[in-house]
């Protein structure tokens, strides 16, 4: 299971051999770290921890948080993400957040974990095209809206008088419960949460430039820290 994270420049279209235009999205994956090693018998639990977003200057950090990239002769970097059941295939010698995983994904992380050492490096090569993947990121915020927008609820008649367009309805009955259940659907706070798209799949990969081409379109907004991970 390939892992890395990147920053969402934004969607396009590519063409392919026969003319067919494909939408894609366009992630920056600039070279990771690899910051932290997990191991179950002294953590609890296997996983690889990577630093991304370089961040100047320094002074944005705090002390520890600077001492604990330095250890892995890393520069100041804004994002730390741990990834479980990883097997980072783009990593070269250098010096959320994981999903749940069962005793067969750890088992994994521990034997390809193994061979990664706090220090390497961890490109966009781990990943290749029509590989499968997960994309994690905080979705665009919305505000606050009504239930139309936000739960898709349907509007009330326009005409003849009615005064009941776009207001929620009824919530609840009045003496018996007397109180409104939890999980009612209703206006309030919608996007800017952490969201994961799964089936996703890598269309081109540019090593180069450090860039993944994903189809179609992926959670968060432009210039957002977007985590990818191959699904299943």
């Amino acid at each position: 299971m390939s892992a890395i994270v990147g920053k969402k420049l934004g969607m396009t279209q590519v063409f392919t051999e026969d003319g067919t235009s494909v939408p894609v999205t366009v992630i920056e994956a600039q070279p990771n770290k690899v910051t932290a090693l997990r191991r179950a018998d002294r953590d609890g639990y296997d996983a690889v921890q990577l630093a991304a977003d370089p961040v100047t200057p320094e002074n944005k950090l705090t002390k520890g948080e600077l001492g604990h990239l330095k250890k892995a002769g890393a520069t100041a970097m804004r994002t730390l993400v741990e990834f479980r059941g990883v097997d980072v295939g783009g990593s070269a010698g250098g010096g959320e957040t994981g999903g749940e995983s069962g005793e067969g994904e750890a088992a994994e992380a521990e034997e390809a974990s193994s061979d990664l050492k706090v220090g390497d490096d961890v490109t966009v090569t781990g990943f290749e095209p029509g590989q499968r993947v997960k994309v994690s990121a905080v979705s665009i915020g919305k505000g606050f809206q009504g239930t139309i927008k936000r739960h898709n609820f349907s509007r009330g008649p326009e005409t003849h008088g009615s005064h009941n367009v776009r207001a929620p309805g009824s919530v609840g009955a009045s003496a018996d419960p007397a109180r409104v259940f939890k999980g009612m659907g209703m206006p309030g706070q919608m996007g800017a949460r952490r969201v994961t798209q799964r089936g996703a799949h890598v269309f081109d990969v540019d090593a180069e430039r450090n860039l993944l081409l994903i189809r179609g379109s992926v959670p968060g907004g432009k210039n957002a820290t977007v985590e990818v991970r191959s699904d299943g």
